[in-house]
C-alpha cells in the first residue's frame, strides 16, 4: 500500500513559494548590505531611492538602484518570453530551467566575489544586474503555479490583503496562513543573509540564498511531478 504523502500537492507548491520568498529575503539583504544600499528582489524599495537621489536626499547611489531595476525588468521579460503565456500549470520545465540556472548563477556570483575579494566599480555593477535578472527571471518562472497569496518577491500586497480579510476588518481571514507565512519568510530570510553578511562575508550571504533558493525549487519541481503523475492503479 502506497504510504500517503505529508503534504496535499496544493500545500507542497505553497511551501515551496514561501521558501523562495525567504531567499528574495536573503539576497536582498546581501544586496543591500554588502552591495552598496540596492535591493535586488524589492524594486518599490528601489523606486523610492531613486525618487530620493533625483532630489539629492539619502545615500543610496542612484545608478545601482537603476542597474537594479532595470535588470529586474529584463529579467522578467526574459522569463516571461521562455515560459510562455500557456504554459502547463505547476513549473513546467521551462520554469524548472529559469529556476536551476538562477541558483547555479547565484553560486558563480559567489564564487567570483570571492576570487575578486573586493567589488569595484564595474563589478558591483554587474553583480548587482545580474542578481536583479535573477530575481526578475523568478517571478515569471513562478507564474504557473497560479498563487497570488505568495508573490516570492514583495510582501506589501500580501500585508494589505491579509489585514483586509481579518476578522478585525469584517473579512472571513481566507487564507491568512500563507500570507502570514510569507512575511515571516520574508523577514526570516533577510536576517539570515543579514547575519551571514556580518559575520562572514558578502559571498556567504549569497551563498546562504542558492541554497533556499534550491530548496524552494527542488519543493516546487517534486509538487510539480506529484500534481500531473499518472493515478496509479490499485
Amino acid at each position: 500500500m502506497a504510504r500517503r504523502p505529508l503534504l496535499p500537492v496544493d500545500h507542497q507548491f505553497i511551501a515551496g513559494l514561501l521558501i523562495l520568498t525567504a531567499s528574495t529575503g536573503c539576497v536582498d539583504a546581501v544586496s543591500y548590505l554588502a552591495l552598496d544600499k540596492v535591493f535586488t528582489g524589492n524594486m518599490t524599495g528601489n523606486v523610492l531611492f531613486i525618487g530620493f537621489s533625483l532630489v539629492h536626499a539619502g545615500t543610496a547611489p542612484l545608478l545601482n538602484n537603476i542597474i537594479a531595476l532595470l535588470g529586474f525588468a529584463l529579467g522578467s521579460i526574459i522569463g516571461g518570453r521562455i515560459v510562455g503565456l500557456n504554459a502547463q500549470k505547476g513549473l513546467p520545465p521551462t520554469s524548472r530551467g529559469i529556476l536551476v540556472g538562477g541558483a547555479v548563477l547565484m553560486i558563480l556570483l559567489a564564487v567570483f566575489w570571492v576570487i575578486v575579494h573586493v567589488l569595484v566599480f564595474p563589478a558591483l555593477l554587474t553583480v548587482t544586474a545580474l542578481l536583479a535578472v535573477i530575481m526578475g527571471a523568478q517571478v515569471s518562472a513562478v507564474k504557473p503555479v497560479g498563487n497570488t497569496d505568495v508573490t516570492t518577491i514583495v510582501v506589501t500586497n500580501t500585508l494589505a490583503n491579509l489585514a483586509r480579510d481579518s476578522r478585525l476588518a469584517g473579512g472571513k481571514s481566507r487564507n491568512w496562513f500563507p500570507r502570514l507565512a510569507a512575511i515571516l519568510c520574508m523577514g526570516i530570510g533577510a536576517s539570515i543573509g543579514a547575519a551571514l553578511v556580518t559575520y562572514i562575508a558578502g559571498p556567504a550571504g549569497l551563498v546562504g540564498a542558492a541554497v533556499i533558493f534550491t530548496v524552494g525549487t527542488i519543493t516546487l519541481v517534486t509538487a510539480h511531478r506529484r500534481l500531473h503523475a499518472e493515478p496509479e492503479n490499485s
